[in-house]
């Protein structure tokens, strides 16, 4: 692997994991030290994030995770939401009878999360559920756009669960996809999969989410 990869991909991965967040600097000379390399590959790295949206540069030199304003914020939550109810359609139509049965013991063991509302533990409960449907979606273009919105929006979305208290919320949800998938509804799961991420549905806890953002994140 090129050191420009690795690089992108450690830095891909601290935002998507909440160790670097919007309005954070990227120092190229830590990255340098880190990686051992020399300025090319971590600017190449620093471009590609760039062009994905990831970091943004500055106007004096330097970068910063990139950071979004509201209308930012929900235009990619909106179109996320798309995707992911198209991925619960090719889902609910391709994935095996293993993949079903594991999707449903998923989301049972969710439950006991949701209920002592482990924040922490629901991040992960909560990205193997949907990791587990974009593999069924047997479509990896599709998987890797939605977890490229995924991590631009991952700081944002982190905040909402802490603020709002969704957890029961988005368990619901995911409940109503397992229950459309297992039925072979295909249309159920897609509507199922959108509402979970439309920001449209549910109009109180957007303003919520809004009002409750840390101006810091935000644009």
């Amino acid at each position: 692997m090129k050191a420009s990869e690795r690089i992108y991909r450690s830095i891909e991965s601290g935002i998507s994991e909440g160790a670097l967040l919007p309005g954070d600097p990227v120092d190229e000379e830590e990255l340098m030290a880190q990686f051992g390399v020399s300025r090319t590959p971590v600017r190449e790295a620093l471009l590609q994030l760039k062009t994905v949206g990831l970091v943004d540069g500055l106007p004096r030199g330097g970068a910063i995770v990139a950071k979004m304003d509201v209308t930012q914020l929900l235009a990619i939550c909106e179109l996320l939401a798309e995707l992911e109810g198209l991925c619960a359609r090719y889902a609910c139509e391709r994935m095996t009878t293993a993949e079903r049965e594991n999707l449903a013991a998923l989301h049972r063991a969710a439950k006991s999360v949701v209920a002592r509302d482990d924040e922490i533990a629901w991040q992960q409960v909560n990205r193997d559920f949907h990791e587990c449907l974009y593999t069924g979606s047997r479509n990896p273009y599709l998987r890797q756009e939605i977890l490229r919105m995924r991590t631009r929006t991952q700081a944002y979305r982190k905040h909402a669960f802490g603020a709002i208290g969704r957890l029961p919320v988005s368990y619901h949800h995911h409940g109503l996809i397992v229950e459309a998938i297992l039925a072979g509804d295909r249309e159920a799961a897609a509507r199922a999969a959108f509402g979970h991420l439309n920001p449209g549905e549910g109009l109180p806890g957007v303003k919520d989410l809004i009002m409750n953002l840390p101006r810091e994140l935000l644009g």
